[in-house]
């Protein structure tokens, strides 16, 4: 059996000044972004990612492969080493997303969205799992300050992708979609420029045909969803302003429902809670102080739970 999640670690910036930070990221200034906070923050997050026990992890919001290396050097002190990792870092983008990995990393590479720095790259990895191929996609779509245009845009380069690899394939494309996995159900007035058509359930085929492992087996050409694998008051990883979001997402070729040498273990995806991380019912994200100059206060974890789910392999 192994375990794979994905986690949005919340701004993990290096101490580097690269002229893309967040004005609170800017090393060594007001706002306390300095060695000391830097060092609790990759402490907290490894103790997240230690606590989850994955095999692999897709991680979102890591600025560089500086900081991606501190935090795999920070783990393998506190007893979980990764031997392979990979980063998008092709673009200079102020967050980027990347892969930590036991398992033999054969190749990596990014998808581009396009060529501004709106969009983040999707990172694309083959694996070894054991003698059998595993392709993992991590994303990182548009935020929700984005209409709904931008996060179809991510979604066609992603579904293109698999296409090409072919349906008949192990392939996992997780991370932070932004999006809820009945996004046609849930979009808002403001954020539909597209006529109702989402990325996440319309472009990648996760609509109402593949609510059941039963009905996507069926499909020649759509994906699933692990959501629909729980029941649906456990369905979310991100809460804004009380209300329960599943803005990340796990989603899977049906050939991972029927591989018999490799394949998804039913009702074991889930967010990934502990006492530490979700306080009175309220996520325990890195915090910083209200008033103005922001300043980083050494507290706190992420904004967003991370997800987590099993697979057998014979």
């Amino acid at each position: 059996m192994i375990k794979i999640a994905t986690y949005n670690v919340e701004n993990l910036f290096d101490l580097k000044k690269s002229g893309y930070e967040y004005k609170e990221y800017i090393p060594n200034t007001v706002s306390q972004w300095n060695q000391k906070t830097y060092d609790i923050k990759i402490k907290h997050t490894a103790k997240v990612i230690k606590d989850i026990g994955a095999d692999i992890i897709a991680l979102q919001e890591i600025e560089s492969l500086e900081a991606l290396k501190d935090l795999k050097n920070r783990l393998k002190r506190d007893g979980l080493y990764y031997q392979y990792y990979a980063i998008a870092d092709a673009k200079n983008t102020t967050v980027k997303v990347a892969l930590l990995s036991k398992y033999k990393i054969l190749y990596k590479k990014e998808t581009p969205i396009n060529a501004t720095f709106r969009y983040r790259n999707i990172l694309e990895a083959k694996l070894d799992i054991d003698g059998e191929p595993l392709y993992i996609f991590v994303n990182h779509w548009k935020s929700k300050g984005g209409k709904e245009n931008e996060r179809v845009l991510c979604a066609k380069k992603l579904y293109q992708r698999i296409e090409e690899i072919g349906f008949n394939n192990n392939i996992i494309a997780l991370g932070d979609f932004n999006s809820d996995y009945e996004e046609n159900k849930r979009l808002n007035k403001w954020h539909n420029n597209t006529n109702g058509i989402t990325g996440i359930n319309n472009i990648l085929h996760t609509d109402e045909l593949t609510t059941k492992a039963s009905t996507a087996l069926t499909c020649k050409d759509c994906l699933y969803n692990l959501w629909y694998d729980t029941a649906e008051g456990n369905r979310y990883t991100y809460k804004f302003k009380k209300r329960k979001e599943a803005l990340d997402n796990i989603i899977v070729t049906p050939y991972l429902l029927k591989n018999k040498n490799f394949h998804y273990i039913s009702g074991s995806i889930s967010h990934f809670t502990t006492d530490y991380h979700v306080v009175k019912g309220k996520i325990n994200r890195w915090q910083m102080s209200r008033k103005k100059p922001k300043k980083h206060l050494g507290k706190g974890y992420s904004d967003h739970l991370p997800l987590t789910a099993e697979f057998l392999v014979k």
